[in-house]
């Protein structure tokens, strides 16, 4: 008997042990302006050895207009601006003309933060941004850290991100970490241009400098990573239609990701959400997110969230 329950005792040590040292862990890197044109032109060595063991997609359609507020809004929040409400870069909680069709009770569209915090225990979160308005269709409350660093700096940010992660590493974690300058490099010196390119291949070299930061340290292999973007432009700028601003890379990697490569499979900047909740095995999801689990490039199918996906 003793023995029988020294085992019992050794393996619930074990189990607990286990969820300490692999605690679920999510990255969201998002690179503002950053199209699939761009993607193809630049030489980021570090990003592609980053997806190198998951998924590419190239042709992932932001949702309209192809502005920042909206994308990013329906990345963390699993639907579109039909739904959200956050239509335009001037949304603020207080002055809006589309309300969202769901709301906690500040008013605020449920995001991923919030299904996280309501369903994850111990979850830590953390939001890091360089674009002021960025956070406005974000409640704070659902967030641990929240971090903006002016000018238009980022390097700050991925430091912060990489504490935030290593002083959490025992604890599930959900980072998104944002960086504005790839779009106004556009807006400066037009889409596709030398100076946009180099900002694409600047943002390659931060990532570069976290994901070695990351496996010093034991965690990077089991952290789920999650390459996405809002939109990507003309030489104008961007808001319309056309493929060269409807077309941006959303790569993601990890041991829930299959090994695909660059796959030519329908999706939006509104699965994102989705991706995560699945990864976190989330059960209850709001009925009004539009989003859809991309199932493709899923190594398993999570059956408490198949009923919630078409």
């Amino acid at each position: 008997m003793k023995s029988t329950g020294l085992i019992c005792l050794a393996t619930l040590f074990i189990c607990l042990i286990g969820h300490t040292l692999f605690a679920q862990r999510v990255l969201i890197i998002g690179l503002d302006g950053f199209g699939a044109e761009g993607y193809k032109i630049a030489k980021h060595p570090n990003i592609d050895a980053l997806v190198a063991d998951g998924t590419l997609s190239l042709t992932t359609r932001p949702v309209m207009p192809s502005v920042t507020m909206p994308n990013w809004t329906s990345h963390l929040s699993g639907a579109g601006p039909e739904e959200h409400g956050v239509v335009n870069n001037n949304w603020t909680i207080d002055k809006h003309e589309l309300q969202p069709i769901e709301a906690d009770q500040e008013g605020f569209y449920p995001s991923i933060f919030k299904l996280l915090k309501d369903q994850v225990p111990n979850v830590k979160t953390a939001f890091y941004y360089n674009w002021a308005n960025l956070i406005k269709s974000f409640n704070k409350k659902y967030l641990d850290e929240v971090s903006f660093e002016d000018n238009f700096g980022y390097a700050n940010n991925y430091q912060k991100a990489y504490d935030f992660m290593l002083k959490n590493q025992k604890e599930p974690t959900m980072t998104f970490l944002y960086t504005v300058h790839i779009d106004h490099a556009g807006h400066d010196h037009k889409w596709l241009s030398p100076q946009y390119i180099t900002a694409i291949e600047e943002a390659d070299v931060e990532i570069g400098k976290l994901m070695n930061k990351l496996k010093v340290e034991n965690l990077y292999n089991d952290t789920h990573f999650i390459l996405i973007a809002d939109h990507g432009g003309i030489p104008s700028g961007h808001g319309g239609v056309s493929m060269s601003e409807m077309q941006v890379p959303w790569a993601a990697t990890g041991s829930q990701i299959n090994k695909l490569g660059l796959v030519d499979y329908p999706n939006s900047n509104k699965n994102t959400s989705l991706v995560v909740a699945n990864i976190f095995g989330l059960k209850d999801i709001p009925t009004s997110w539009s989003g859809v689990l991309p199932e493709l490039i899923l190594k398993k199918k999570n059956n408490k969230m198949k009923k919630y996906f078409r």
